[in-house]
């Protein structure tokens, strides 16, 4: 049996321990859920996809990956889920 070399790493160790690899990646047909959003956020992250192939892989704009990296970033997993949009996403007051 061959495998195909996929160029990149392989694995990504997360903060709590766990390890992301490719396999763990929602197919690109998905339906987004935040946990779904939160793992093509951390592979990107972590370095196991760069954020042109993720945005390529799955379809996205740039900005709307930007907004994901954003929410996620400042308020955590939850801050993904389409029902919080409006308590975590309020525009920021200078």
């Amino acid at each position: 049996m061959f495998l195909r070399k996929a160029p990149g790493p392989r694995t990504a160790t997360l903060p709590d321990g766990s390890i992301l690899t490719l396999a763990d990646l929602p197919s690109p047909q998905t339906r987004w859920v935040a946990s779904r959003k939160a793992a093509v956020v951390d592979a990107v992250q972590y370095g196991l996809l760069s954020r042109e192939e993720a945005i390529r892989r799955y379809g996205l704009t740039g900005e709307e990956f930007d907004a994901w990296m954003q929410a996620f970033r400042r308020h955590g997993r939850n801050a993904l889920k389409i029902t919080q949009l409006q308590k975590f996403r309020q525009p920021q007051v200078e």
